[in-house]
């Protein structure tokens, strides 16, 4: 059962940058071990500016972007970011990196393909070695690296997932919270480590789920919807998904071809009336305590080293009060508490 949790967030751009802090000590004080922050330079505030203040005001909880690309930053910017935020922090940086979705396509560009993100991680190794190499034909160091930043990647498709039990720190499993969804997704890393002689150990896998917990179940699937219309979009170029879910392929057309990105996972959206509520309940959490709880279970009795949540806005001071303290507490051992030693 696992036992370690974390949070994902983004900061919109009705919030005040002045709070982030704030709450990052509440997360911290509540015993989760990572924060994520949403990287979408067109709807959410400054992913860099956010990470630090959510460091300056914390201790020990690691903290980075989740996710960010290879192309609305050069890797040579990110890295140097990142390190920047590992000096901050005093060694609790994290990177995430992805394909690119809304932030790359909210630009009119293409997310990057198999062999880009490949070769980005690569860059990314040799740049947080401190050491002189040559990036896309050029010679380069980066003289503030200090150590190799873990690096995780986003995953939900068969290719990236084998690619982060290949060579990352981590993987960013997204895609549902579903167990048979999970289970079709884990089998692909594991190939991936595998395939490299990797031990499971060398690998922190983080599933990333969103929930509403409520007693009006009406009201708590609505919550939801912006999320399950984000994923349903981005189903709709996969070439494989679970044989159950190819009923939603419908759905996924639908959400591609309507998707604001501007209002990118924004309660307020209008696309998030675009996907049925049988996929919403399928793709996020969402009803009463207890059955939010068992269905929680079911995917923390899978192969994860952590569950991270999705911090929904309208509220999210009052939605991690019910998270770390009515939801998580049937669902941990007893005695235990949110979180635990982060892994490197």
């Amino acid at each position: 059962m696992v036992t370690r949790f974390g949070i994902s967030r983004g900061v919109s751009p009705r919030e005040p940058l002045a709070g982030v802090g704030d709450l990052a000590r509440v997360v911290e004080d509540h015993g989760f071990d990572a924060l994520w922050f949403i990287d979408h330079q067109l709807g959410m505030k400054d992913v860099y500016t956010a990470m630090t203040l959510a460091a300056l005001a914390t201790e020990r909880i690691e903290i980075g972007a989740g996710v960010t690309n290879l192309t609305t930053r050069h890797p040579t910017v990110t890295a140097n970011a990142t390190a920047a935020l590992d000096e901050v922090s005093r060694g609790r940086a994290l990177l995430g990196l992805g394909a690119g979705w809304v932030a790359v396509r909210s630009i009119g560009r293409e997310p990057e393909r198999l062999g880009a993100v490949r070769r980005g991680i690569e860059d990314f190794r040799r740049l947080f070695s401190g050491e002189e190499a040559e990036l896309h034909g050029t010679r380069v160091r980066l003289a503030t690296a200090a150590r190799q930043v873990p690096i995780y990647l986003a995953v939900s498709q068969p290719g990236m997932l084998r690619l982060a039990g290949e060579t990352c720190d981590g993987a960013i499993v997204m895609g549902a919270a579903d167990p048979e969804f999970c289970r079709w997704q884990l089998d692909f890393i594991y190939e991936g480590l595998e395939r490299s002689g990797r031990a499971r150990e060398d690998l922190t896998i983080d599933l990333f789920v969103t929930m509403s917990v409520d007693d009006d179940e009406a009201r708590a699937v609505s919550d939801v919807r912006a999320w399950a219309t984000s994923q349903a979009a981005t189903f709709q170029v996969w070439k494989r998904i679970p044989p159950g879910w190819e009923r939603f392929r419908s759905e996924f057309l639908r959400a591609q071809g309507s998707y604001e990105y501007e209002d990118h996972l924004s309660l307020r959206a209008g696309h998030k009336e675009l996907v049925s509520q049988e996929f919403v309940q399928s793709v996020a959490i969402a009803g009463d305590r207890d059955s939010s709880i068992e269905r929680l279970r079911e995917v923390a009795a899978l192969d994860f080293n952590r569950i991270t949540f999705a911090l929904l806005s309208g509220g999210r001071s009052r939605r991690l009060e019910q998270l770390a303290t009515e939801v998580l507490p049937g669902l941990r051992p007893e005695g235990s508490r949110a979180g635990g030693t982060a892994a490197r």
